[in-house]
């Protein structure tokens, strides 16, 4: 990943094992391992209770799926979305996967480069590699600040090793 680390700030570390995962700060987090930011064209500082939250997956997500080569969406612009509604799916190297809604709100804006280039989501998660606009609730509760994420990670991580090991004794 070639993310910037002067674009992104300040940045927490995360071991995944051999590998070192970095998560911007100022970022927010959904529990399914996207991470949400306002949109670069609309703040959410601006006193509305609505923002265009722009989201991708996390470096945690990207590392475990590996090498993401084919997206898929299943709504389209002005589709009104309910959190964990199933709005596509990603194909990787290591797995296939639906891809479910982090918050409610109306979806806004999908990534075309993305979805001609899958590829940029391993090189630029957190840039070129963001995913979907929704416009939801400036205070969104289903966000969590990179602390709280942070914890998240450690749970995960754990419930991720018991699962790859699994699979490697079958």
């Amino acid at each position: 990943m070639n993310d910037s680390d002067s674009t992104l700030g300040e940045q927490f570390q995360f071991a995944m094992g051999e590998f070192e995962a970095s998560f911007p700060k100022s970022y927010r987090y959904a529990k399914n391992h996207m991470w949400a930011t306002p949109s670069p064209d609309q703040s959410a500082a601006s006193g509305s209770d609505q923002c265009v939250w722009r989201f991708g997956l996390s470096a945690y997500a990207v590392r475990l799926l590996q090498d993401v080569y084919f997206l898929d969406w299943i709504v389209d612009p002005g589709t009104p979305l309910s959190v964990r509604k199933t709005i596509g799916s990603i194909e990787s190297k290591k797995a296939e996967s639906d891809l479910f809604s982090p918050i409610a709100g109306e979806l806004v804006a999908i990534n075309g480069d993305a979805m001609d280039e899958p590829s940029v989501i391993n090189a630029s998660p957190y840039i070129d590699g963001w995913l979907i606009e929704i416009r939801g609730n400036t205070s969104e509760e289903n966000l969590l600040s990179s602390d709280v994420y942070a914890e998240h990670l450690n749970e995960a991580w754990e419930v991720a090793q018991r699962t790859i090991k699994g699979q490697a004794n079958h």
